[in-house]
Formats: C-alpha cells, structure tokens, sequence
C-alpha cells in the first residue's frame, strides 16, 4: 500500500474533502494530484472511501482512517521530541499589515530561541483566521478580538486600536462631526465587508448617533480602502495602526467617543512552547507600538 497515498486520504478524511486537505497539507500539492492518487488508493483497496458531495466517508473510510489518524496525527510531536523535546514549524494568520509590517520582527525574536524554525502564513478576515483555527489549519492567529472565545478556543490582548476615517489631502471635511450634523451623508462609505467586527461596530455606534450611512464600496484590505480613499472615491473606514503613515493623499479624522477595537493573538487547545515564544515576542512588539 503506497504510505504516500495514505497521507493524502488523511488530510482529506480529517479536513472533510479534498480542497480542504489541498489547503492543510503543509507541502505544494494541487487538487487533481490528490484527486487522482485518491482514485489510486480506492482502485488497490478496492473500494469507495468517502462520498464527494457532500462529504462523507464511507464504513470502509471510517475504518481506514481509524487506522492511520494516530501516526500521521503525531508526527509533529515526535519530530519536535528528536529535534529536543521542541516543535520547529508554526502556521501563523493574519491581516496583510500585520503579515507584512509586524510579524517579521516577531519572527526573528522567537527564530534566536527555534533555530531552523519554519514559518507558515496566511492572510485573512477575523472570521476566516477562527474559522482555520477551527480547522487546525493554522496555529496561531493575530486578529481583532470580539467578545468571549469560542469553546476550546483561548486569547490575549495585544493592542487597542481605534477607529477613524480616511478622507482625500484636499477635502473640506475637517472632523467627522461634520458628517454627523448633516441630513445625508452623500460620500460613499469605504470599507470592509459588512461581517466584519470593524464595520459592525462603526455602524453600531451610527445608529446610536441616529446616523445612516451604508457602505457604497466594499473593500477586501485596509490598504485598498486607503487607496480608493486616496484617489476621491469615497470616505474610507479604518484603524489607526500605530507607526503606520498614511498615504500622502489622504488624512485620518479621529471618530471621537467610538470604542476602541481590541487586537489580540487567538489559539486552539492546548499552548504549546512554540506559540508562548510568538506570544511573549508579540506582546513586547504591542508595548513598545503602544
């Protein structure tokens, strides 16, 4: 029996189906490669081992897979105990300024403590970061940090960051007061999808202030907003990140008596020496940006 094709239908069986697995397997693969040495596995075995739509493994997958889980389930653990008892790869999500402008530094910190330490990204909404968590495809998340955890899931707060608006160098618009005193807001609202904490928030706070203002375009970044914003297509809605400089086009009008939005570091189960080291380098990199 090809081992090969066994790690595959691991994946697969665990992260329930095949684009999920081609999404979780810690090596460059492509989805027909996996359909296809799937197909090889069932052909040998000969016999189906899950449904394709929707996903369901079959008797004969529930027993296979019972089979393999606890070897191809802790083969990171006993890497890391003959490599001295310490894990050496983490998967790490986030936003794309996080990813970019502030993990680096983390990740050179916590490198001196796991040499030969082997670093896995992925970019994401709030939602989309707790959902890999769920899924165990990532194992550790830097996001904004919105009421109690789920169950199993654990967080600790990094930052405070508050809300502002984003509006063109050349604008009259001096404070955001001055949008709130008018009958309509004629501006198109720039910002994140709906979903999100960011805009749930900002929109909350309007109504409180009998204020209704829509998004008129939704953006997939904080840097796209800035942009639109920039070239005069709208007000943009983002943070105030500290260090960070705007774009020369643009200026941010503090939204004062909004709440601030809570920033933290999200995991699942369990927190291993790997993740302490990234959450004791993060939170130094949050005090000295505070």
């Amino acid at each position: 029996m090809n081992v090969h094709h066994l790690e595959l239908f691991y994946y697969v069986a665990r992260h329930g189906g095949i684009m999920p697995a081609v999404r979780a397997i810690p090596y460059g693969i492509q989805q027909p490669a996996v359909s296809s040495q799937i197909a090889q596995l069932e052909e040998f075995l000969g016999t189906t081992l899950f449904q394709r739509r929707p996903f369901a493994l079959t008797a004969e997958g529930e027993r296979l897979f019972e089979f393999i889980q606890p070897f191809f389930a802790n083969l990171d653990r006993m890497a890391g105990e003959l490599q001295g008892g310490q894990a050496r790869h983490i998967r790490i999500g986030a936003s794309a300024i996080v990813l970019r402008d502030h993990l680096p530094e983390v990740f050179q910190a916590a490198r001196k403590k796991f040499p030969g330490l082997k670093l896995s990204l992925r970019e994401g909404y709030p939602a989309q970061l707790e959902e890999l968590l769920e899924r165990d495809e990532i194992d550790l998340a830097f996001t904004l940090i919105e009421g109690k955890p789920a169950a199993g899931m654990h967080s600790v707060t990094l930052l405070e960051l508050s809300l502002v608006l984003l509006v063109p160098k050349d604008s009259p618009i001096r404070s955001a007061e001055e949008l709130w005193r008018r009958d309509k807001i004629d501006e198109p609202l720039i910002c994140l999808p709906a979903v999100e904490s960011i805009c749930k928030k900002f929109q909350e706070e309007l109504q409180k202030r009998g204020v209704d203002w829509f998004p008129g375009v939704e953006a997939s970044s904080v840097e796209l907003i800035e942009a639109y914003a920039a070239n005069g297509l709208g007000i943009g809605l983002s943070l105030a990140i500290p260090r960070k400089v705007p774009a020369a086009k643009v200026r941010a009008l503090p939204l004062d008596g909004f709440p601030p939005l809570v920033i933290g570091a999200m995991w699942r189960g369990r927190k291993t020496p790997l993740i302490e080291a990234f959450l004791a380098e993060a939170q130094k990199r949050a005090r000295l940006l505070a």
